[in-house]
Protein backbone atom coordinates (compact mmCIF):
# COMPACT_ATOMS: atom_id res chain seq x y z
CA UNK A 1 0.00 0.00 0.00
CA UNK A 2 2.87 2.32 0.86
CA UNK A 3 4.56 1.66 -2.49
CA UNK A 4 1.32 2.26 -4.37
CA UNK A 5 0.86 5.59 -2.59
CA UNK A 6 4.46 6.53 -3.37
CA UNK A 7 3.95 5.54 -7.02
CA UNK A 8 0.86 7.78 -7.31
CA UNK A 9 2.56 10.72 -5.57
CA UNK A 10 5.65 10.41 -7.76
CA UNK A 11 3.45 10.16 -10.84
CA UNK A 12 1.46 13.25 -9.88
CA UNK A 13 4.64 15.17 -9.18
CA UNK A 14 6.17 14.23 -12.53
CA UNK A 15 2.89 15.02 -14.27
CA UNK A 16 2.72 18.48 -12.73
CA UNK A 17 6.32 19.17 -13.67
CA UNK A 18 5.93 17.70 -17.14
CA UNK A 19 2.75 19.68 -17.83
CA UNK A 20 4.45 22.84 -16.68
CA UNK A 21 7.55 22.13 -18.77
CA UNK A 22 5.54 21.24 -21.85
CA UNK A 23 3.43 24.35 -21.47
CA UNK A 24 6.59 26.41 -21.34
CA UNK A 25 8.11 24.40 -24.20
CA UNK A 26 5.10 24.86 -26.48
CA UNK A 27 4.96 28.58 -25.63
CA UNK A 28 8.67 28.85 -26.28
CA UNK A 29 8.18 27.01 -29.58
CA UNK A 30 5.57 29.58 -30.57
CA UNK A 31 8.01 32.34 -29.60
CA UNK A 32 10.80 30.73 -31.67
CA UNK A 33 8.59 30.20 -34.71
CA UNK A 34 7.53 33.86 -34.57
CA UNK A 35 11.14 34.99 -34.18
CA UNK A 36 12.91 32.85 -36.80
CA UNK A 37 10.14 31.41 -39.02
CA UNK A 38 9.14 27.90 -40.03
CA UNK A 39 12.07 27.38 -42.43
CA UNK A 40 14.65 28.06 -39.69
CA UNK A 41 12.71 25.77 -37.36
CA UNK A 42 13.00 23.07 -40.01
CA UNK A 43 16.78 23.58 -40.23
CA UNK A 44 17.08 23.45 -36.43
CA UNK A 45 15.05 20.21 -36.44
CA UNK A 46 17.59 18.69 -38.86
CA UNK A 47 20.42 19.63 -36.46
CA UNK A 48 18.42 18.15 -33.58
CA UNK A 49 18.00 14.89 -35.49
CA UNK A 50 21.78 14.42 -35.85
CA UNK A 51 22.24 15.51 -32.24
CA UNK A 52 19.64 12.96 -31.17
CA UNK A 53 21.65 10.16 -32.78
CA UNK A 54 24.80 11.38 -31.00
CA UNK A 55 22.91 11.34 -27.67
CA UNK A 56 21.75 7.78 -28.38
CA UNK A 57 25.36 6.67 -28.80
CA UNK A 58 26.50 8.70 -25.77
CA UNK A 59 23.89 7.19 -23.42
CA UNK A 60 23.78 3.70 -25.01
CA UNK A 61 20.86 2.47 -22.90
CA UNK A 62 22.47 3.49 -19.59
CA UNK A 63 19.44 5.19 -18.00
CA UNK A 64 17.22 2.14 -18.39
CA UNK A 65 20.05 -0.19 -17.32
CA UNK A 66 20.68 1.84 -14.16
CA UNK A 67 16.98 1.86 -13.23
CA UNK A 68 16.58 -1.83 -13.98
CA UNK A 69 19.69 -3.00 -12.06
CA UNK A 70 18.92 -0.97 -8.95
CA UNK A 71 15.19 -1.83 -9.03
CA UNK A 72 15.88 -5.55 -9.35
CA UNK A 73 18.44 -5.37 -6.54
CA UNK A 74 15.86 -3.70 -4.30
CA UNK A 75 13.23 -6.25 -5.36
CA UNK A 76 15.52 -9.15 -4.47
CA UNK A 77 16.15 -7.59 -1.10
CA UNK A 78 12.41 -7.45 -0.44
CA UNK A 79 12.03 -11.05 -1.58
CA UNK A 80 14.92 -12.15 0.68
CA UNK A 81 16.88 -13.62 -2.21
CA UNK A 82 20.27 -15.22 -1.74
CA UNK A 83 22.98 -12.77 -0.72
CA UNK A 84 25.33 -13.73 -3.53
CA UNK A 85 22.76 -12.45 -6.05
CA UNK A 86 22.63 -8.92 -4.61
CA UNK A 87 24.81 -5.84 -5.00
CA UNK A 88 25.16 -2.44 -3.43
CA UNK A 89 23.57 0.55 -5.07
CA UNK A 90 26.92 2.36 -4.93
CA UNK A 91 28.67 -0.47 -6.75
CA UNK A 92 26.05 -0.48 -9.51
CA UNK A 93 26.31 3.29 -9.90
CA UNK A 94 30.10 3.17 -10.17
CA UNK A 95 29.96 0.71 -13.07
CA UNK A 96 27.18 2.65 -14.80
CA UNK A 97 29.11 5.92 -14.59
CA UNK A 98 32.24 4.33 -16.07
CA UNK A 99 30.13 2.87 -18.89
CA UNK A 100 28.55 6.28 -19.57
CA UNK A 101 31.92 8.02 -19.65
CA UNK A 102 33.37 5.62 -22.22
CA UNK A 103 30.48 5.90 -24.67
CA UNK A 104 29.81 9.64 -24.24
CA UNK A 105 33.43 10.71 -24.72
CA UNK A 106 33.68 8.62 -27.89
CA UNK A 107 30.44 10.10 -29.23
CA UNK A 108 31.52 13.67 -28.36
CA UNK A 109 34.88 13.41 -30.11
CA UNK A 110 33.30 11.84 -33.19
CA UNK A 111 30.61 14.52 -33.50
CA UNK A 112 33.12 17.35 -33.07
CA UNK A 113 35.62 15.98 -35.59
CA UNK A 114 33.05 15.07 -38.25
CA UNK A 115 30.78 18.11 -37.80
CA UNK A 116 31.95 19.74 -41.08
CA UNK A 117 31.36 16.55 -43.04
CA UNK A 118 27.93 15.99 -41.50
CA UNK A 119 26.86 19.61 -41.89
CA UNK A 120 27.99 20.17 -45.47
CA UNK A 121 27.66 16.76 -47.07
CA UNK A 122 24.64 15.25 -45.29
CA UNK A 123 22.64 18.24 -44.06
CA UNK A 124 23.60 20.30 -47.07
CA UNK A 125 23.98 23.52 -45.09
CA UNK A 126 27.23 25.03 -43.79
CA UNK A 127 25.27 26.93 -41.13
CA UNK A 128 24.87 23.67 -39.18
CA UNK A 129 28.60 23.01 -38.60
CA UNK A 130 29.27 25.32 -35.64
CA UNK A 131 26.07 24.31 -33.78
CA UNK A 132 27.03 20.63 -34.11
CA UNK A 133 30.50 21.33 -32.68
CA UNK A 134 28.99 23.18 -29.72
CA UNK A 135 26.51 20.38 -29.02
CA UNK A 136 29.36 17.82 -28.89
CA UNK A 137 30.45 19.28 -25.54
CA UNK A 138 27.08 18.42 -23.95
CA UNK A 139 27.14 14.66 -24.64
CA UNK A 140 29.17 13.59 -21.59
CA UNK A 141 27.10 15.66 -19.11
CA UNK A 142 23.92 14.25 -20.67
CA UNK A 143 25.14 10.65 -20.32
CA UNK A 144 26.16 11.14 -16.67
CA UNK A 145 22.82 12.84 -15.95
CA UNK A 146 21.09 9.81 -17.48
CA UNK A 147 22.80 7.57 -14.90
CA UNK A 148 21.72 9.78 -12.02
CA UNK A 149 18.21 10.08 -13.48
CA UNK A 150 17.95 6.28 -13.58
CA UNK A 151 19.21 6.06 -9.99
CA UNK A 152 16.68 8.53 -8.58
CA UNK A 153 13.86 6.81 -10.51
CA UNK A 154 14.81 3.40 -9.10
CA UNK A 155 15.03 4.57 -5.48
CA UNK A 156 11.68 6.43 -5.79
CA UNK A 157 13.09 9.92 -5.35
CA UNK A 158 11.94 11.31 -8.67
CA UNK A 159 11.30 14.74 -7.22
CA UNK A 160 15.03 15.35 -7.59
CA UNK A 161 14.83 14.62 -11.30
CA UNK A 162 11.90 17.03 -11.44
CA UNK A 163 13.95 19.79 -9.78
CA UNK A 164 16.74 19.31 -12.32
CA UNK A 165 14.27 19.33 -15.22
CA UNK A 166 12.60 22.55 -14.10
CA UNK A 167 15.80 24.46 -13.44
CA UNK A 168 17.48 23.16 -16.60
CA UNK A 169 14.57 24.22 -18.81
CA UNK A 170 14.42 27.60 -17.08
CA UNK A 171 18.13 28.19 -17.75
CA UNK A 172 17.72 27.14 -21.39
CA UNK A 173 14.84 29.50 -22.10
CA UNK A 174 16.37 32.42 -20.19
CA UNK A 175 19.68 32.11 -22.05
CA UNK A 176 18.01 31.65 -25.45
CA UNK A 177 15.90 34.78 -25.02
CA UNK A 178 18.91 36.70 -23.72
CA UNK A 179 21.11 35.56 -26.63
CA UNK A 180 18.39 36.41 -29.15
CA UNK A 181 18.76 40.06 -28.19
CA UNK A 182 22.45 39.99 -29.09
CA UNK A 183 22.67 37.38 -31.89
CA UNK A 184 19.49 37.89 -33.93
CA UNK A 185 20.04 40.54 -36.60
CA UNK A 186 17.54 38.81 -38.92
CA UNK A 187 20.04 36.01 -39.54
CA UNK A 188 19.01 32.33 -39.37
CA UNK A 189 22.55 31.14 -38.53
CA UNK A 190 22.83 33.37 -35.47
CA UNK A 191 19.31 32.50 -34.37
CA UNK A 192 20.12 28.79 -34.38
CA UNK A 193 23.41 29.50 -32.65
CA UNK A 194 21.53 31.28 -29.86
CA UNK A 195 19.21 28.30 -29.37
CA UNK A 196 22.13 25.83 -29.37
CA UNK A 197 24.27 27.84 -26.94
CA UNK A 198 21.38 28.25 -24.51
CA UNK A 199 20.61 24.52 -24.66
CA UNK A 200 24.26 23.50 -24.25
CA UNK A 201 24.80 25.64 -21.13
CA UNK A 202 21.52 24.35 -19.70
CA UNK A 203 22.55 20.68 -20.19
CA UNK A 204 25.90 21.23 -18.47
CA UNK A 205 24.21 23.10 -15.60
CA UNK A 206 21.64 20.30 -15.23
CA UNK A 207 24.39 17.71 -14.81
CA UNK A 208 26.12 19.69 -12.06
CA UNK A 209 22.81 20.12 -10.24
CA UNK A 210 22.07 16.39 -10.63
CA UNK A 211 25.49 15.57 -9.21
CA UNK A 212 25.04 17.89 -6.22
CA UNK A 213 21.71 16.25 -5.42
CA UNK A 214 23.34 12.83 -5.64
CA UNK A 215 26.17 13.86 -3.27
CA UNK A 216 23.51 14.92 -0.78
CA UNK A 217 21.73 11.60 -1.26
CA UNK A 218 24.85 9.42 -1.23
CA UNK A 219 25.03 8.87 2.52
CA UNK A 220 21.60 7.21 2.51
CA UNK A 221 22.60 5.08 -0.47
CA UNK A 222 25.76 3.91 1.25
CA UNK A 223 23.87 3.00 4.42
CA UNK A 224 21.31 0.92 2.56
CA UNK A 225 23.45 -2.00 1.44
CA UNK A 226 22.02 -5.07 -0.19
CA UNK A 227 24.89 -7.46 0.33
CA UNK A 228 28.52 -7.34 -0.73
CA UNK A 229 29.58 -5.60 -3.91
CA UNK A 230 30.40 -8.04 -6.69
CA UNK A 231 31.88 -5.86 -9.42
CA UNK A 232 32.31 -8.55 -12.07
CA UNK A 233 28.70 -9.70 -11.75
CA UNK A 234 27.42 -6.12 -11.91
CA UNK A 235 29.50 -5.49 -15.03
CA UNK A 236 28.12 -8.58 -16.75
CA UNK A 237 24.55 -7.67 -15.88
CA UNK A 238 25.11 -4.10 -17.06
CA UNK A 239 26.48 -5.23 -20.41
CA UNK A 240 23.73 -7.83 -20.75
CA UNK A 241 21.01 -5.19 -20.31
CA UNK A 242 22.58 -2.07 -21.85
CA UNK A 243 24.61 -3.29 -24.84
CA UNK A 244 21.82 -5.09 -26.72
CA UNK A 245 19.60 -2.06 -26.18
CA UNK A 246 22.43 0.24 -27.22
CA UNK A 247 23.16 -1.50 -30.51
CA UNK A 248 19.50 -1.75 -31.43
CA UNK A 249 19.06 1.90 -30.41
CA UNK A 250 21.95 2.82 -32.73
CA UNK A 251 20.20 1.14 -35.62
CA UNK A 252 16.87 2.74 -34.85
CA UNK A 253 18.31 6.20 -34.22
CA UNK A 254 20.36 6.01 -37.41
CA UNK A 255 17.25 5.09 -39.36
CA UNK A 256 15.31 7.95 -37.76
CA UNK A 257 18.13 10.33 -38.66
CA UNK A 258 18.12 9.11 -42.26
CA UNK A 259 14.33 9.42 -42.37
CA UNK A 260 14.39 13.04 -41.18
CA UNK A 261 17.16 13.94 -43.57
CA UNK A 262 15.11 12.46 -46.42
CA UNK A 263 11.90 14.33 -45.56
CA UNK A 264 12.96 17.77 -46.90
CA UNK A 265 14.55 16.05 -49.92
CA UNK A 266 11.32 14.16 -50.63
CA UNK A 267 9.26 17.31 -50.23
CA UNK A 268 11.52 19.09 -52.71
CA UNK A 269 11.04 16.26 -55.20
CA UNK A 270 7.28 16.70 -54.89
CA UNK A 271 7.67 20.17 -56.42
CA UNK A 272 8.36 22.46 -53.45
CA UNK A 273 11.39 24.72 -53.02
CA UNK A 274 13.89 23.97 -50.22
CA UNK A 275 12.56 26.85 -48.10
CA UNK A 276 8.96 25.65 -48.48
CA UNK A 277 10.04 22.07 -47.75
CA UNK A 278 11.82 23.14 -44.57
CA UNK A 279 8.77 25.23 -43.62
CA UNK A 280 6.36 22.28 -44.02
CA UNK A 281 8.76 20.00 -42.15
CA UNK A 282 9.17 22.58 -39.37
CA UNK A 283 5.39 23.08 -39.08
CA UNK A 284 4.67 19.38 -38.57
CA UNK A 285 7.64 18.47 -36.37
CA UNK A 286 8.32 21.64 -34.41
CA UNK A 287 4.75 22.89 -34.03
CA UNK A 288 2.09 20.20 -34.47
CA UNK A 289 3.79 17.20 -32.85
CA UNK A 290 4.68 19.10 -29.63
CA UNK A 291 1.06 20.26 -29.41
CA UNK A 292 -0.59 16.85 -29.84
CA UNK A 293 1.97 15.26 -27.51
CA UNK A 294 1.53 17.96 -24.88
CA UNK A 295 -1.30 16.13 -23.01
CA UNK A 296 0.90 13.00 -22.96
CA UNK A 297 2.67 14.59 -19.98
CA UNK A 298 0.18 12.78 -17.74
CA UNK A 299 0.44 9.30 -19.25
CA UNK A 300 4.18 9.41 -19.99
CA UNK A 301 5.03 10.52 -16.45
CA UNK A 302 3.38 7.44 -14.98
CA UNK A 303 4.77 5.28 -17.80
CA UNK A 304 8.33 6.13 -16.77
CA UNK A 305 7.58 4.96 -13.22
CA UNK A 306 6.17 1.64 -14.44
CA UNK A 307 9.62 0.24 -15.27
CA UNK A 308 10.91 -0.04 -11.66
CA UNK A 309 7.46 -1.09 -10.39
CA UNK A 310 7.09 -3.95 -12.88
CA UNK A 311 10.78 -4.92 -12.58
CA UNK A 312 10.47 -5.26 -8.79
CA UNK A 313 7.24 -7.28 -9.09
CA UNK A 314 8.89 -9.55 -11.68
CA UNK A 315 11.98 -10.05 -9.50
CA UNK A 316 9.72 -10.95 -6.57
CA UNK A 317 7.58 -13.29 -8.73
CA UNK A 318 4.42 -11.28 -8.07
CA UNK A 319 2.40 -12.00 -11.25
CA UNK A 320 -0.86 -10.81 -9.67
CA UNK A 321 0.58 -7.34 -9.14
CA UNK A 322 1.75 -7.22 -12.77
CA UNK A 323 -1.69 -8.21 -14.08
CA UNK A 324 -3.44 -5.60 -11.94
CA UNK A 325 -0.96 -2.96 -13.11
CA UNK A 326 -1.57 -3.76 -16.79
CA UNK A 327 -5.36 -3.58 -16.36
CA UNK A 328 -5.17 -0.21 -14.59
CA UNK A 329 -2.74 1.21 -17.15
CA UNK A 330 -4.84 0.14 -20.13
CA UNK A 331 -8.04 1.59 -18.69
CA UNK A 332 -6.51 4.87 -17.54
CA UNK A 333 -4.44 5.55 -20.67
CA UNK A 334 -7.17 4.69 -23.18
CA UNK A 335 -9.87 6.68 -21.38
CA UNK A 336 -7.54 9.66 -21.19
CA UNK A 337 -6.08 9.39 -24.72
CA UNK A 338 -9.41 8.88 -26.46
CA UNK A 339 -10.75 11.97 -24.72
CA UNK A 340 -7.73 14.03 -25.77
CA UNK A 341 -7.96 12.72 -29.34
CA UNK A 342 -11.65 13.55 -29.68
CA UNK A 343 -11.27 17.06 -28.28
CA UNK A 344 -8.28 17.89 -30.51
CA UNK A 345 -10.06 16.53 -33.58
CA UNK A 346 -13.23 18.50 -32.92
CA UNK A 347 -11.47 21.77 -32.12
CA UNK A 348 -8.37 21.44 -34.33
CA UNK A 349 -9.19 24.57 -36.33
CA UNK A 350 -9.63 26.71 -33.21
CA UNK A 351 -6.42 25.38 -31.63
CA UNK A 352 -4.33 25.81 -34.76
CA UNK A 353 -5.55 29.36 -35.24
CA UNK A 354 -4.99 30.24 -31.59
CA UNK A 355 -1.55 28.69 -31.05
CA UNK A 356 0.06 28.94 -34.49
CA UNK A 357 -1.75 31.65 -36.50
CA UNK A 358 -1.02 32.06 -40.21
CA UNK A 359 0.09 28.43 -40.56
CA UNK A 360 -1.47 25.11 -41.61
CA UNK A 361 -1.12 23.73 -38.07
CA UNK A 362 -4.89 23.25 -37.60
CA UNK A 363 -5.12 21.05 -40.68
CA UNK A 364 -2.25 18.83 -39.50
CA UNK A 365 -3.67 18.61 -35.96
CA UNK A 366 -6.90 17.23 -37.42
CA UNK A 367 -4.95 14.70 -39.49
CA UNK A 368 -2.76 13.43 -36.63
CA UNK A 369 -5.19 13.60 -33.67
CA UNK A 370 -6.81 10.17 -34.38
CA UNK A 371 -3.39 8.57 -33.72
CA UNK A 372 -3.19 9.90 -30.16
CA UNK A 373 -4.71 6.82 -28.40
CA UNK A 374 -2.28 4.55 -30.25
CA UNK A 375 0.76 6.71 -29.48
CA UNK A 376 -0.08 7.29 -25.81
CA UNK A 377 -0.88 3.63 -25.15
CA UNK A 378 2.25 2.47 -26.97
CA UNK A 379 4.42 4.52 -24.59
CA UNK A 380 2.95 2.74 -21.55
CA UNK A 381 3.07 -0.68 -23.20
CA UNK A 382 6.75 -0.18 -24.02
CA UNK A 383 7.50 0.74 -20.39
CA UNK A 384 5.76 -2.40 -19.10
CA UNK A 385 7.62 -4.58 -21.60
CA UNK A 386 10.93 -3.11 -20.45
CA UNK A 387 10.05 -3.84 -16.83
CA UNK A 388 9.22 -7.43 -17.81
CA UNK A 389 12.65 -7.88 -19.41
CA UNK A 390 11.30 -7.66 -22.96
CA UNK A 391 13.52 -4.72 -23.93
CA UNK A 392 15.05 -6.58 -26.88
CA UNK A 393 11.64 -7.27 -28.38
CA UNK A 394 10.74 -3.64 -27.84
CA UNK A 395 13.88 -2.46 -29.63
CA UNK A 396 13.34 -4.94 -32.49
CA UNK A 397 9.86 -3.55 -33.05
CA UNK A 398 11.23 0.00 -33.02
CA UNK A 399 13.85 -0.94 -35.62
CA UNK A 400 11.16 -2.41 -37.87
CA UNK A 401 9.14 0.78 -37.34
CA UNK A 402 12.07 3.00 -38.33
CA UNK A 403 13.03 0.87 -41.34
CA UNK A 404 9.47 1.02 -42.64
CA UNK A 405 9.48 4.79 -42.10
CA UNK A 406 12.57 5.24 -44.26
CA UNK A 407 11.17 3.05 -47.05
CA UNK A 408 7.79 4.82 -47.03
CA UNK A 409 9.37 8.29 -46.94
CA UNK A 410 11.46 7.41 -50.01
CA UNK A 411 8.45 6.23 -52.01
CA UNK A 412 5.54 8.35 -50.72
CA UNK A 413 6.93 11.86 -50.19
CA UNK A 414 8.01 12.57 -53.80
CA UNK A 415 4.53 11.55 -54.94
CA UNK A 416 2.22 12.88 -52.23
CA UNK A 417 4.32 15.56 -50.50
CA UNK A 418 3.56 16.24 -46.83
CA UNK A 419 0.46 14.04 -47.05
CA UNK A 420 2.79 11.14 -47.83
CA UNK A 421 4.59 11.80 -44.56
CA UNK A 422 1.30 11.78 -42.63
CA UNK A 423 0.50 8.42 -44.25
CA UNK A 424 3.93 7.15 -43.18
CA UNK A 425 3.33 8.18 -39.56
CA UNK A 426 -0.05 6.40 -39.52
CA UNK A 427 1.24 3.15 -40.96
CA UNK A 428 4.33 2.86 -38.76
CA UNK A 429 2.59 3.89 -35.51
CA UNK A 430 -0.15 1.30 -36.05
CA UNK A 431 2.36 -1.45 -36.86
CA UNK A 432 4.54 -0.57 -33.84
CA UNK A 433 1.62 -0.47 -31.41
CA UNK A 434 0.09 -3.69 -32.75
CA UNK A 435 3.33 -5.68 -32.38
CA UNK A 436 4.05 -4.33 -28.88
CA UNK A 437 0.48 -4.82 -27.67
CA UNK A 438 0.32 -8.37 -29.00
CA UNK A 439 3.54 -9.24 -27.17
CA UNK A 440 2.33 -7.76 -23.88
CA UNK A 441 -1.01 -9.58 -24.06
CA UNK A 442 0.82 -12.83 -24.81
CA UNK A 443 3.25 -12.45 -21.91
CA UNK A 444 0.71 -11.31 -19.31
CA UNK A 445 -2.24 -13.36 -20.67
CA UNK A 446 -4.80 -10.68 -19.95
CA UNK A 447 -8.01 -10.15 -21.92
CA UNK A 448 -8.75 -6.66 -23.21
CA UNK A 449 -12.02 -5.05 -22.10
CA UNK A 450 -12.85 -3.37 -25.39
CA UNK A 451 -16.24 -2.01 -24.39
CA UNK A 452 -15.04 -0.32 -21.18
CA UNK A 453 -11.65 0.80 -22.50
CA UNK A 454 -12.55 1.89 -26.05
CA UNK A 455 -16.27 2.03 -26.91
CA UNK A 456 -17.44 3.92 -23.82
CA UNK A 457 -14.80 6.70 -24.07
CA UNK A 458 -15.53 7.18 -27.79
CA UNK A 459 -19.25 7.64 -27.12
CA UNK A 460 -18.58 10.00 -24.20
CA UNK A 461 -16.13 12.22 -26.09
CA UNK A 462 -18.37 12.38 -29.16
CA UNK A 463 -21.31 13.47 -26.99
CA UNK A 464 -19.34 16.04 -25.00
CA UNK A 465 -17.60 17.72 -27.97
CA UNK A 466 -20.82 17.86 -30.01
CA UNK A 467 -22.75 19.39 -27.12
CA UNK A 468 -20.08 21.96 -26.28
CA UNK A 469 -19.63 23.02 -29.90
CA UNK A 470 -23.39 23.52 -30.27
CA UNK A 471 -23.76 25.45 -27.01
CA UNK A 472 -20.73 27.71 -27.45
CA UNK A 473 -21.45 28.44 -31.10
CA UNK A 474 -25.00 29.42 -30.17
CA UNK A 475 -24.39 31.50 -27.04
CA UNK A 476 -20.71 32.43 -26.79
CA UNK A 477 -19.64 35.81 -28.18
CA UNK A 478 -15.90 35.62 -27.37
CA UNK A 479 -13.96 37.22 -30.22
CA UNK A 480 -10.46 36.36 -29.00
CA UNK A 481 -9.31 33.14 -30.74
CA UNK A 482 -7.15 31.96 -27.83
CA UNK A 483 -9.91 32.47 -25.29
CA UNK A 484 -12.44 30.78 -27.57
CA UNK A 485 -10.18 27.74 -28.07
CA UNK A 486 -9.55 27.53 -24.32
CA UNK A 487 -13.30 27.64 -23.61
CA UNK A 488 -14.05 24.86 -26.09
CA UNK A 489 -11.30 22.59 -24.75
CA UNK A 490 -12.06 23.25 -21.07
CA UNK A 491 -15.81 22.68 -21.18
CA UNK A 492 -15.52 19.66 -23.49
CA UNK A 493 -12.91 18.12 -21.18
CA UNK A 494 -15.01 18.79 -18.09
CA UNK A 495 -18.14 17.28 -19.64
CA UNK A 496 -16.18 14.27 -20.90
CA UNK A 497 -14.76 13.51 -17.45
CA UNK A 498 -18.25 13.84 -15.94
CA UNK A 499 -19.72 11.37 -18.45
CA UNK A 500 -16.84 8.92 -17.85
CA UNK A 501 -17.40 9.13 -14.08
CA UNK A 502 -21.14 8.50 -14.50
CA UNK A 503 -20.64 5.50 -16.78
CA UNK A 504 -18.03 4.03 -14.45
CA UNK A 505 -20.39 4.43 -11.49
CA UNK A 506 -23.14 2.77 -13.52
CA UNK A 507 -20.88 -0.19 -14.35
CA UNK A 508 -19.97 -0.63 -10.69
CA UNK A 509 -23.63 -0.70 -9.66
CA UNK A 510 -24.46 -3.31 -12.27
CA UNK A 511 -21.47 -5.40 -11.22
CA UNK A 512 -22.49 -5.25 -7.55
CA UNK A 513 -26.06 -6.32 -8.42
CA UNK A 514 -24.94 -9.28 -10.50
CA UNK A 515 -22.44 -10.37 -7.84
CA UNK A 516 -25.06 -10.52 -5.04
CA UNK A 517 -26.04 -14.07 -4.07
CA UNK A 518 -29.62 -14.96 -4.88
CA UNK A 519 -31.89 -15.95 -1.93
Amino acid sequence: MKKRKQFILNGLLLTAVSLGMRSVSVSFGVYLSNQIGAAAMGLFTLISTVYGFAITVATSGIQFATTRLISEALGKEDAKAEKENSQTVTCILRKCILYALCFSLGSAVTLYVFAPTIGIRFLGDIRTVIPLKILAFTLTPIALSAVLNGYFTAVRRVYKNAVVQVLGESVRIFLCVLLFRFLLPNDVEYAILAIVLGGAIAEISSFFLHYCLYLYDRKKAEKKRIGACQGERVRKQLFHIALPMAFSAYVRSALITVEHLLIPVGLEKSGNSREKSLAAYGTVHSMVFPLIMFPAALSSSFAGLLIPEVAEARAAGNTKSITQTVHRVFEAVLVYAIGVSGILMCFSHELGKAVYPNTDAGKYILMLAPLIPIMYLDTSVDAILKGLGEQMYHMTVNIIDSLLSVILVIFLLPRFGILGYIMTVYFTEIINATLSLTRLLTVTRIRPRVFCWVVTPIVCVAASTTFVRYILSSFSSVADTKMSAAQHVFFAGLLYLSLIALTKLSFKRKASKTSRPRP
